[in-house]
């Protein structure tokens, strides 16, 4: 070996003694080292002496430059003293034990791993061996092999391991070398290669011959063989060999000895070690059938129990619930199929995707298009193979995007990092042949307006006849309310389901059917009357019967935009709190009883009547409050709220006609009360809720307590839609009913388990064997006081806000007739996490051994004999849609050109509605008809997901400003014109579906290449933007409203090519990132004006995933450079004005009506060619990049912006990956340790459109 020099660091004195030690050493080094014994020795000896006692001796030789440790690992290499040897491995161990484990690392450096292991093989062979020696010697190998990172492959190829096992099998009763040994076993037993060597070996049943049977003596000797043991039962062939050698049943034993000796907690670490090792063996297969042989579930469910009031053993109870839930048997879900209980037959069925894969499965003779009522040939509910194998670490990485998308294989994969793909192609695909069938809805373009009179003193009535006549398709009449039919319209209740009467309105003189005429509404809105009824309306500064065109003059837009939150804001001040006004209710009796009869509604004291449709139908004329309580007899009222005082836009009677022309596959007869009595948003708030902690947990162990206590289980079926002829199974009134069957309802099967819990499962979308995430179902026949537990125990998303402070909405109708028709956000004990029910390979993307997740909630019941409505988010309706833009329309006055076109049909044979606002021209001049024709186009659609109702609500917030009668409205109106698709997928909405339509695809990656047939109304809307584009008149903005159910607050996905270059790292040059930043302008406007709306969260990077979305198609093909997805959280708000709240009606409405102004904001600022306010957004660019989080180098997202759960529950119950299980060794809340990353939920790691 070549000598090393040595050398000294700068501003070491040369002259210091440890320094001239080591110099000395140094040149002993080789064959003096050999001759000269005593002297190395006392030279060692005084080198251990001064780095033991002067702290400066041991800085000196570890010092930046110096050759101390070269030196020292020479000379240990080539003396073949025994006590220079030892000296030398005590002035290692002084050294090394101090300095943060960079000591560590430059020991490592130098090679002395190696050095330590060529002694252990020499020292290993004398016989016997030196104790000292191998004391020091694994002391020091402890030390260093965690440093180390390739410690085992060392170990293993210098023949180390077998030295150490040797010594550890001839050392059992010396507890003092025995304590280092184990050490470096454990550390070798990190590698997986060792750790099998090892097993061969028989190191696992020597470490089970130390830490049984049970005894106190020696505890830090046990905690670090079950450590050890731990390490080697990592490997399925270790963990299979202690599971035939009965070591189950051992370590159970151990545990339930150390659980009840240890009373005062003094071993936790032991405790926490045997969990450790039966968590390893139950990673397999066998390992969980022995431990339920061994009543394993039994042992660790008491002993958790007893754990629980001490804080400080939590990482005892969450290991044990980890494994009773790894080994809770997998259970098939109570469902025939995992198909939807409805059927639809398509015209025909794609050749490739999994619509293709859910058809090529037999229905054994069944026809289609009717309820599945007969179980398929082949079982797609468990895998037959499905015994739940060990799995890895849980890959799932379900976001809120179609998780269909791995199957899709498209020409630009590389969409992301070829620039050539990335940058807009304004290609619009299709002749203009066959596009020019378009034009007929877009009339504006062409009208002359010639005919019509534009004075002032002209009739409404006359404008609205004559420019109906230019409607392409055909108008929906609204009828007045005695056109309602007489005949019995079922309705749902809580007793037996039978057809209830809506009779007409009590009128003295019946009014004749005709249509409605503009000029019959006699509204008023003034201040008065609006704080008295609470009518949140941002159109507060003009009347609809005074309606004056508001000044054009530039400053008075920009005064108006000064002052836009108060234009907008949907908070009346000093309104009236409508939840402490009465209806003047019937009391007699249940009034919700079948007996009764809904019938004309009550006014509020103090509002004069009002008129209502042609005809006019004087409501209350003859059922105020006083005749309702002069009413006797047999038959009692149930009086119907007027919610048409307080929701100008909602008509129940309406409503009724709007639903008997929808078109469902399940042939709903039903309206659920919600939708007929209508919503009103409460005033009060409505945090977000505050996660208790442990409430996962206690849920966890109520569902294992079903496995151990069966006998406590009930398991009755009390609604199933798999049983068509009967879905309401009826009982002898100790259960709640249930039912989904009406519009928009979601709801499969409800399983009573306990007296009071019940277990429901979703229905799949039409078409599908997924997507369970929507649900809106009824209940009745409750206790008062009661606490109800509710479990969806089908849900497929890895995590869910349900984590982070939402709540489910409930509707009471004993509220509503009493006053307050109101959904408001309720349940307590939520949580999400995973269950041990059996998610097939069919149902999860040909993935093996998943399982689905469970939302739980618990509530109770305030009124006797109520019936309450449970949903996902507010419900909105395709009737409700169709309710709302009918009353709309009579709201429309001379200054408004308000078409309304049906862009085509669904599969379901439901209308597409089109509608097209803009400002009507001031006179048929040339000049002011080219000033409208040549208005910029905006083009706005929502709802293409039905499960995302809140797009409903944002887009209802866009189309009542729009139709408004404020300057603003107005002057947004004379700005553009607005293309409108507010719902584009109806059949989804319809027969409750969460994500797809009736064909079981994700329209929203379908924009790419719409089939006419399967997806009409992606296919017509596309249409419509490539007839735009071949006459040049491509939209300025194109926005997608959308709801997100994994991020909080409002924000916007858009399309940039210099933010996606960025964000995936590729090179490019300056000229192909030539781009206006023009795409940013919007959003960043929304962030001034709308307090729900967050910047940080938007994003414009393209992703390979989203090529085929409505976003980056219009962007690339249309060439729409501002195209957007607006995404509304389904939550709730972590900034702005409504932090910490959850999001309603109210602020959903709000948004739609500010993204209205931002757009005039917009038009403000494309028209100053003083730039500057780019540059101010090229900035924001710059401060507002997303984090890449993803492992996956094509794609490109924002991290989640959540905190960490307050409890350590693994969602993978499945893994066998040590990592996937935080091991918290304190029972600290996430507050106080912020630094905690909770690993167990899976974070989101994909946008979505």
């Amino acid at each position: 070996m070549n000598k090393p020099k040595m050398a000294t660091e700068k501003g070491v004195p040369s002259n210091s003694r440890v320094l001239m030690l080591l110099s000395q050493l140094e040149r002993m080094n080789g064959e003096a080292m050999i001759r000269d014994v005593e002297t190395a020795r006392q030279i060692t000896a005084k080198i251990f002496h001064l780095i033991q006692t002067q702290e400066k001796s041991g800085k000196e030789v570890m010092s930046k430059g110096s050759s101390g440790m070269e030196v020292i690992l020479a000379s240990l290499e080539n003396t073949r003293d025994v006590q220079t040897t030892l000296n030398i491995f005590y002035i290692l161990s002084e050294l090394l034990t101090v300095g943060r484990g960079r000591r560590v690392g430059v020991f490592v450096s130098k090679g002395g791993t190696g050095i330590l292991f060529h002694i252990l093989i020499t020292a290993s062979k004398e016989l016997p061996p030196s104790e000292e020696l191998m004391l020091q010697l694994h002391s020091l190998l402890a030390k260093v092999g965690p440093k180390d990172r390739k410690f085992g492959v060392k170990a293993r190829l210098s023949g180390a391991l077998n030295a150490t096992v040797n010594l550890t099998k001839q050392n059992l009763q010396n507890t003092k070398l025995l304590l280092p040994c184990l050490q470096v076993l454990r550390v070798y037993s990190t590698n997986s290669v060792n750790a099998i060597s090892l097993g061969k070996n028989g190191v696992v049943e020597l470490m089970f011959k130390i830490i049984s049977p049970y005894s106190k003596k020696n505890t830090s000797l046990l905690k670090v063989a079950l450590d050890a043991l731990g390490a080697l039962l990592k490997s399925k062939t270790n963990a299979r060999r202690a599971v035939d050698a009965g070591h189950v049943h051992v370590l159970l034993a151990l545990y339930q000895d150390w659980h009840h000796n240890d009373t005062r907690h003094r071993h936790m670490l032991i405790r926490k070690g045997l969990l450790v090792c039966l968590r390893n063996i139950t990673n397999i297969k066998l390992g969980r059938k022995a431990f339920i042989d061994a009543d394993g579930m039994r042992i660790l469910y008491n002993s958790s129990t007893e754990c629980l009031p001490v804080r400080t053993l939590d990482p005892l109870v969450n290991t044990s619930s980890l494994i009773m839930r790894k080994c809770f048997p997998k259970n098939r879900l109570p469902l025939p199929t995992i198909k939807s209980a409805f059927q639809y037959q398509l015209p025909h069925v794609p050749a490739v995707g999994p619509v293709a894969q859910l058809y090529s499965q037999p229905l054994g003779g069944r026809k289609l298009h009717q309820l599945c009522d007969r179980p398929l040939k082949k079982d797609d509910v468990v895998d037959e193979s499905d015994d739940n194998e060990e799995t890895d670490a849980d890959t799932e990485n379900d976001t809120d995007n179609e998780e269909d998308e791995k199957d899709q294989h498209t020409a630009n994969e590389d969409i992301e990092t070829d620039l050539n793909k990335l940058h807009p192609k304004k290609n619009p695909g299709r002749p203009f042949e066959e596009l020019r069938v378009y034009e007929r809805f877009f009339l504006e373009l062409s009208e002359d307006f010639q005919g019509y009179n534009f004075e002032p003193s002209k009739s409404a009535s006359t404008t609205l006849s004559t420019f109906s006549s230019t409607r392409s398709t055909r108008p929906i009449i609204v009828p007045t309310a005695q056109a309602l039919s007489p005949k019995h319209v079922p309705i749902t209740s809580n007793a037996t389901k039978g057809e209830r009467t809506l009779p007409s309105p009590l009128v003295p003189t019946p009014a004749p059917l005709t249509p409605l005429e503009l000029d019959t509404i006699h509204l008023t809105k003034d201040q008065d009357r609006k704080e008295e009824a609470h009518i949140p309306s941002p159109d507060t500064h003009t009347t609809l019967s005074s309606l004056t065109r508001p000044p054009s003059q530039a400053q008075t837009i920009e005064r108006d935009l000064a002052h836009v939150l108060d234009c907008v804001s949907l908070e009346a001040e000093g309104a009236l709190n409508t939840g402490d006004v009465g209806w003047g209710v019937k009391q007699e009796g249940s009034p919700v009883n079948a007996t009764r009869h809904i019938q004309s509604p009550l006014l509020l004291e103090g509002i004069a009547n009002r008129r209502v449709g042609g005809g006019g139908s004087n409501w209350g004329s003859d059922c105020g409050s006083e005749g309702a309580e002069d009413e006797a007899g047999d038959g009692a009222v149930l009086e119907v709220p007027d919610t048409a005082l307080l929701l100008p836009l909602h008509d129940p009677d309406l409503y009724v006609e709007m639903v008997k022309g929808t078109h469902s596959v399940p042939q709903y007869a039903e309206v659920a009360y919600p939708d007929y009595f209508g919503h009103i948003a409460p005033t009060f708030r409505e945090p977000l809720q505050e996660r208790v902690y442990g409430v996962q947990r206690s849920k966890i162990f109520q569902d294992i307590e079903r496995l151990i206590h069966p006998n406590d289980i009930v398991d009755k079926v009390v609604y199933d839609l798999d049983i068509p002829s009967c879905p309401v199974i009826e009982d002898n009134g100790e259960s709640l009913k249930f039912n989904s069957q009406f519009e928009s309802g979601n709801l499969r099967k409800a399983v009573q388990m306990r007296k009071y819990e019940y277990d429901l499962v979703l229905n799949s979308d039409i078409n599908s064997n997924h997507y369970h995430q929507w649900f809106y179902f009824e209940v009745s026949g409750m206790r008062v006081g009661t606490i109800y537990r509710f479990n969806i125990i089908n849900s497929e998303k890895s995590n869910s806000q349900f984590n982070y402070g939402m709540q489910v909405l409930m509707y009471s109708v004993q509220e509503a007739i009493s006053g307050k028709p109101r959904w408001v956000r309720t349940g307590t004990d939520i949580c999400y996490y995973k269950n041990h029910f059996a998610r097939s390979s069919i149902a999860a993307g040909g993935q093996k051994g998943k399982s689905y997740y469970t939302m739980t909630f618990s509530t109770s019941f305030s009124h006797k004999d109520d019936v309450c409505y449970f949903a996902y988010h507010y419900p909105y309706t395709y009737s409700t849609l169709k309710m709302h833009l009918s009353k709309l329309e009579a709201l429309r006055t001379p200054q408004i050109y308000l078409r309304r076109d049906v862009l085509c049909e669904t599969l379901g044979g439901n209308s597409c509605p089109l509608l097209t606002i803009t400002a009507m021209p001031e006179s048929n001049s040339n000049d002011h008809i080219c000033q409208f024709r040549n208005r910029p186009l905006i083009f706005l659609s929502a709802r293409v997901h039905p499960g995302e109702t809140n797009a409903s609500w944002v887009m209802k917030g866009t189309l009542e400003f729009l139709m408004g009668t404020s300057p603003l409205a107005a002057s947004l109106r004379e700005a553009y014109i607005f293309k409108i698709v507010p719902m584009l997928n109806p059949d989804g909405v319809v027969n409750g579906n969460h994500r797809c339509s009736l064909s079981g695809e994700d329209l929203n990656r379908q924009w790419q290449n719409p089939n006419p047939e399967l997806h009409p109304t992606i296919y017509h809307t596309k249409s419509l933007l490539q007839y735009l584009a071949h006459i040049q008149r491509a939209p300025l903005v194109f926005c997608d409203y959308h709801g997100h159910s994994r991020k909080k607050n409002v924000f916007m996905y858009g399309c940039s090519v210099k933010e996606t270059v960025w964000q995936s790292n590729i090179s490019a040059s300056s000229s192909d990132l030539q781009e206006d930043l023009g795409y940013r302008a919007l959003p960043k406007i929304l962030s001034q004006i709308a307090p729900a709306f967050s910047m940080v969260s938007c994003s414009f990077v393209v992703e390979r995933s989203k090529e085929s979305t409505a976003r980056v198609v219009v962007w690339r093909e249309i060439g729409v450079q501002r195209s957007y997805t607006m995404e509304s959280t389904l939550c709730g708000c972590d900034q702005g004005k409504y932090k910490g709240l959850q999001i309603g009606t109210r602020e959903l409405e709000e948004m739609g009506a500010q993204f209205c102004v931002a757009l005039l904001r917009l038009k403000r600022l494309t028209g100053i060619r003083n730039h500057q306010h780019l540059l101010d957004l090229e900035s924001d660019i710059i401060g507002t990049q997303s984090k890449v989080v993803s492992s996956s180098p094509t794609t490109y997202v924002m991290e989640e912006d959540e905190p960490s759960f307050l409890e350590a529950i693994d969602y993978s119950a499945e893994s066998n990956d040590e990592d996937a299980e935080p091991e918290i060794e304190h029972g600290i809340e996430v507050q106080e340790n912020p630094n905690h990353l909770d690993q167990l939920s899976d974070c989101e790691t994909n946008h979505r459109d």
